[in-house]
């Protein structure tokens, strides 16, 4: 086992609405989605057409830049419509539900895999995209040897799953997914867990385990790895989610893609805060229907955390990665004199002029009201206090807006994404779109520089 991570800086936002320790099987789905925008950095291109029928695990669209990384249908069906945005982009592949075939992939025996093997299988499964790459947070380049392998089963955002519980049915596939994972590397994966309460993962083999205790951000894998193994220049880091570990463990057990999704449903705005168990890119309703939702208020409904997560309509589908669903009351409503620090101290702030730190032991109850509009950029020593990595997040923003790629590569843009920044967001009274800004930054690398 790995030295333990503990950090300090960051912050707990306890929230109403948590996903009761309840598993229940979620109505069936018509119709699925798959989303391009869900892999960032990809470029699709299609590999079906509308109405056409789709077995499960059937191609339906590869990446461009690497045609062997293809992403498959989580359900033998139909091709019902390919949704569009400007200039053509595919937004989403709507695909109808009907019985059908499964693609079915051989599989060696354990003893006879290797890494060629492994990938082979990964790339024309269409398990390969469950692997994500530092930096950037794109997709994995199957062509090198990663430094190591990051599973991180420590959630620390708001209202988030615990994993404890959604992989404690299925922890042989989880195994077998650990010791697949194992051939692509030099190293044990690293398995990161809550400090002292390893329970389920206690019995997991062929991983070094990387104790984590601390506030939010802690359980994001680039502060795992910030702490434990910074990235040096032209290192690659590869990360896999829990539920994609077993996903692959099933892959390799009877050669059929597996596309389970354990999904909290939680929030305030939820009836019956649960878990539920799906499939990728379901749609909405099926959840809804189970869980319930206060339709007295009016909702956001929110594919992730209310953090990070990306606002969908009642009537959308499920991210690729997703684990929980979030539902909120919208925050429409104008406060007077919300600006006064004794005025509404029930809504959670991490400024010690508010009084909210004494009504939040039994969990806030919020909304999406963001009390005000976007203010001068100004230093105020807000965002270091949340940001547990050795890096000047503020100093990093800037550099991201002005678009300097030396000064974006000095001061760390290498180690983080996107999500890194969703405390900073909340955290910050500038209200700027601090994760906006990190992802145009990335993407401004990714074209300079590669």
């Amino acid at each position: 086992m790995s030295a333990g991570i503990s950090t300090r800086r960051g912050a707990t936002i306890n929230l109403v609405g948590e996903a009761e320790k309840i598993l229940s099987k979620a109505n069936p789905s018509k119709t699925f989605a798959l989303k391009p925008e869900n892999f960032f950095g990809l470029v699709p291109r299609l590999m079906v057409k509308e109405g056409e029928k789709v077995a499960l695990g059937a191609p339906i669209f590869h990446s461009k830049s690497d045609p062997r990384i293809v992403f498959v249908s989580p359900v033998s069906g139909e091709v019902k419509e390919v949704v569009r945005g400007a200039k053509r982009k595919i937004l989403e592949i709507v695909i109808e539900a009907k019985n059908g075939d499964a693609v079915v992939h051989e599989v060696p025996a354990a003893k006879a895999l290797d890494r060629e093997t492994v990938r082979d299988i990964l790339l024309k499964s269409g398990a390969w995209p469950f692997i994500r790459q530092r930096p950037y947070g794109v997709l994995a380049d199957p062509d090198i040897v990663p430094k190591a392998i990051y599973v991180s089963t420590y959630a620390s955002a708001p209202l988030d799953v615990d994993y404890q519980f959604l992989l404690k049915n299925n922890i042989q596939d989880f195994q077998n997914g650990i010791d697949v994972l194992n051939h692509l590397s030099d190293v044990p994966v690293k398995l990161s867990v809550e400090a002292n309460f390893l329970n389920d993962f206690e019995s997991i083999k062929g991983v070094d385990k990387l104790p984590i205790d601390g506030p939010h951000p802690a359980g994001n894998v680039s502060v795992q790895i910030h702490n434990h193994s910074p990235l040096n220049m032209g290192e690659k880091v590869w990360e896999v989610r829990p539920e994609d570990v077993l996903n692959i463990g099933k892959l390799f057990s009877n050669g059929i893609f597996s596309a389970q999704r354990t999904i909290a449903v939680a929030g305030q705005s939820v009836l019956q805060p649960q878990y539920l168990k799906t499939t990728i890119g379901a749609h909405l309703s099926s959840l809804f229907e189970i869980s319930g939702i206060d339709n007295t208020l009016q909702n956001r409904v929110i594919n992730g955390d209310v953090l990070t997560g990306k606002a969908v309509a009642l009537d959308g589908y499920l991210d690729y990665f997703n684990n929980l669903v979030t539902v909120i009351p919208e925050g429409n409503q104008y406060r007077m004199f919300g600006w006064l620090p004794f005025m509404d101290n029930k809504i959670p702030s991490l400024s010690k002029t508010s009084l909210s730190w004494l009504f939040g032991r039994k969990g806030y109850r919020t909304d999406t009201n963001m009390n005000g509009e976007e203010r001068a950029f100004v230093v105020t020593g807000e965002m270091e206090k949340v940001f547990p990595m050795d890096i000047y997040p503020m100093q990093l923003i800037k550099a991201c807006m002005a678009g300097d790629i030396e000064k974006m590569e000095a001061l760390g843009i290498y180690e983080v994404i996107p999500e890194d920044f969703g405390l900073i967001d909340y955290a910050n009274t500038s209200k700027i779109e601090a994760q906006e800004i990190i992802k145009e930054g990335i993407e401004l690398m990714i074209k300079e520089v590669g």
